[in-house]
């Protein structure tokens, strides 16, 4: 059973931000570091990506583990109350991924997730650099 009660839950729910997240802000300010400039949260692409990379050819989705389903994750447990609700909210977020994944693919973009769990200290740092590595492989000429 849940530890707080209904209204405090529903308030703790409800802070909880969709855009400008911490874990977002952390990828954005690596990416500035290192040079690459972007626009955030494009309203004219599908899903209004975190990241657009125009000259590189390469849209980031920095998602969060358990509002997108992040399978076999530690941080992604299903809640134990209203579970009706939540299935239904998480896969139909899983499967809006994957289609926002398709049309951008498919109009030649090319799609990175990093996902929250990845920028835990311990993984951080090669997280980052794995991204950048793949950014930078996408130059357009």
């Amino acid at each position: 059973m849940d530890r707080h009660s209904k209204e405090v839950r529903s308030y703790n729910m409800s802070m909880i931000k969709s855009s400008d997240t911490k874990p977002e802000e952390m990828v954005r300010k690596y990416l500035f570091s290192k040079g690459l400039r972007y626009r955030k949260n494009v309203k004219t692409l599908p899903g209004k990506p975190d990241i657009v990379l125009r000259k590189y050819n390469t849209i980031v989705f920095v998602n969060g583990c358990f509002w997108h389903g992040h399978e076999n994750c530690k941080y992604f447990v299903m809640p134990k109350s209203n579970i009706e609700f939540w299935e239904k909210k998480i896969s139909y977020n899983v499967e809006r991924d994957k289609k926002i994944y398709k049309l951008l693919t498919d109009a030649g973009w090319n799609v990175l997730t990093i996902w929250e769990c990845e920028l835990k200290k311990a993984k951080r740092e090669n997280t980052l650099k794995y991204l950048y590595y793949n950014i930078l492989r996408n130059i357009k000429e």
